[in-house]
């Protein structure tokens, strides 16, 4: 039964999104219940396997095509997705729990959970892929998910809108991505990542070709842990619930693409080139979004283009060659980021939906719980000592600083504008005087909504000792690095924590406005114009030629030329016996005439 215990991980939620959607969408109790057991069966049996470290799994031969082809249903059951397993069950299911409260008069609500089991499968499934066919549908399935979450309120234009810019923006990555695994297949034979990683020598005296390949795959990490420049989707799928957005943007989909580079490291460190390239998209993606959420004023944004920046920290890792830094990072910030999305969840419902940090304030009396579970997600999202942000991200600062010293100044710069906006964004919501009636009337939320708080707050303060204690944490290899880097980020930290106390304590309106930022560096304007004159104007230009020279031309002219003739041939028959005897006798002249003289 043991090594039954990993496919029913994979089977508890597909089987409640099925039972859900086919026999309970309409008793909304019944529907959340039967998806949070689901979700919690998925968990215990996750732990069950983390601790068993010899666990096996069977395996279904579902395809065979040999020596061509061949696709095996199998599963990874290393240390590495078994701790994911038990990441992703566990954060989703205290967002589950969570979803009770928060979603507890929404008439979608059993619709809601089915999407959510399903999601749930799909990334579970991402973490358990031995073989690349099973990870790009289980990739895919994710990306369909994401869709209908993030469009759960599809009736708002809004809500709809953001959900198509995901699913297209990150299927770009994705065509990149099956782009590379085909290259793979057809240069090693296989699509199994054992096999793959013992045939790699087949690349060898092709650098290009490795570059290329690698890059391709990296594609896929693009869209789905949103890197510059296909990052613009996931600002907007703050449409969402509030749930959605905590478990997007905390361990599963976003995290899916680091998940992913760290699974086939093998392949971006065949490369140096394209691990330089993955390197500096993460450092950029890492800079530019803590710019952009230094200038946002909705509570859900700010901390959306956070999760931009601390994904871009990851990715700056993986291509820095230091995939336990990343995944350190993966983790902690799993914990830290989930929290602050609930935390604000439960400030946004107790204020009627209000999301602008400007009409928030003095929110500490009010909601006492919310503020000191959000101000321990904060204190580890900044990287402050001893949260488990401070030791992630130092780890990723410290193997910067000993490769590559340029990124390693983006990333200590970002960790200054890291502590800004969260301070920023603390002082304006939980600080000063309530700014609007719903401030001064909100109150702290039900249990069923604060219990899973305290229960982050717990793990994201702690996790960083937990992780380190497993040796997560690469420590630098040189004694400068390993007493310079830590001084120097809590130095980034103490300068953005006085600077935002400074510029907006006590302040009711916006300190400072940088246009720039506040337009996130015109991304969204440059798209919709690179849309339009190449999309938009091909569909023009289409339409000119389907409208005046297929129809007007080719198919109207036909049909109206057939028209002209059978109109002419109407006016001869006329039905009168004379006309015809005279067009008769017309007739015999005409053919007598061409028969004398034309002969």
């Amino acid at each position: 039964m043991n090594s039954f215990y990993p496919w029913l991980i994979l089977l508890a939620p597909l089987t409640s999104a099925t039972v859900i959607t086919l026999f309970t969408l309409r008793w909304k109790s019944s529907s959340s219940a039967i998806s949070i057991t689901a979700v919690l069966v998925s968990f215990f049996c996750s732990c069950l396997i983390f601790a068993q470290s010899a666990t096996t799994a069977p395996e279904f031969l579902w395809l065979d095509l040999s020596p061509v082809f061949r696709v095996p249903l199998g599963l990874t059951l290393d240390q590495l997705s078994r701790t994911m397993a038990v990441l992703v069950s566990g954060v989703g299911a205290l967002i589950h729990i969570y979803s009770l409260g928060y979603m507890r008069d929404d008439e979608g609500k059993s619709r809601y959970f089915a999407a959510l089991s399903l999601f749930m499968f799909a990334m579970l499934g991402i973490v358990f892929a031995n073989n690349f066919v099973m990870l790009f549908i289980f990739w895919e399935l994710v990306g369909f998910t994401s869709y209908v979450l993030i469009g759960h309120w599809f009736f708002r234009d809004a809500a709809a809108d953001a959900a198509n810019k995901a699913f297209i923006t990150t299927r770009i990555g994705d065509f990149g991505f099956m782009t590379g695994i085909l290259m793979i297949w057809m240069t090693t034979g296989s699509i199994v990542f054992v096999e793959i990683e013992t045939r790699m020598l087949m690349f060898g005296g092709h650098a290009t070709f490795a570059a290329i390949v690698a890059l391709l795959i990296f594609c896929g990490a693009v869209g789905k842990s949103a890197q510059f420049p296909l990052h613009v989707w996931l600002p907007d799928a703050m449409e969402g619930p509030t749930p959605v957005s905590a478990l997007i943007h905390a361990a599963t989909m976003v995290a899916a693409g680091v998940y992913m580079l760290v699974r086939v490291a093998f392949i971006i460190q065949a490369s140096q080139a394209a691990l330089l390239v993955v390197a500096w998209i993460g450092t950029i993606t890492a800079v530019m979004a803590a710019l952009i959420a230094t200038q946002q004023d909705d509570i859900k944004r700010i901390l959306a283009y956070s999760t931009l920046s601390q994904l871009g920290y990851m990715v700056m890792a993986v291509g820095l060659a230091s995939n336990d830094a990343a995944m350190f990072h993966l983790f902690t910030h799993a914990f830290f980021k989930a929290l602050l999305f609930l935390a604000a969840g439960s400030v946004i419902v107790m204020l009627h939906h209000e999301q602008n940090i400007w009409k928030m304030g003095g929110l500490r009396r009010r909601l006492p719980i919310t503020f000191a579970t959000f101000g321990a997600g904060a204190l580890a999202l900044m990287g402050c000592p001893p949260f488990s942000g401070f030791f992630s991200k130092d780890a990723i600062l410290a193997v910067a600083y000993e490769h590559n010293l340029p990124i390693f100044a983006v990333g200590l710069f970002t960790a200054f504008l890291t502590a800004f906006y969260v301070i920023r964004m603390l002082v304006i919501v939980f600080f000063g005087n309530p700014r609007s009636d719903t401030a001064r009337e909100g109150h702290e939320s039900p249990p069923v909504m604060t219990m899973p708080l305290i229960v982050l707050a717990i793990l994201g303060t702690l996790g960083g000792f937990a992780f380190f204690a497993r040796n997560f944490l690469t420590l630098p290899t040189e004694k400068e690095a390993a007493v310079l880097v830590p001084v120097l980020a809590i130095i980034a930290l103490m300068l953005g924590v006085g600077l935002a106390v400074a510029l907006y304590r006590g302040r009711a309106t916006e300190a400072v406005n940088v246009e720039l930022l506040r337009r996130k560096f015109y991304f969204d304007e440059f798209y919709g114009w690179l849309i339009y004159w190449t999309l938009e104007l091909l569909a023009r230009v289409a339409a000119f030629i389907d409208r005046w020279v297929i129809d007007a031309g080719a198919v109207g002219g036909s049909s109206r030329s057939t028209w002209g003739v059978g109109a002419l041939l109407r006016l001869i028959q006329v039905g009168n016996l004379q006309a015809y005897a005279f067009l008769f006798g017309l007739g015999v002249v005409a053919l007598i005439y061409f028969a004398v003289f034309c002969s």
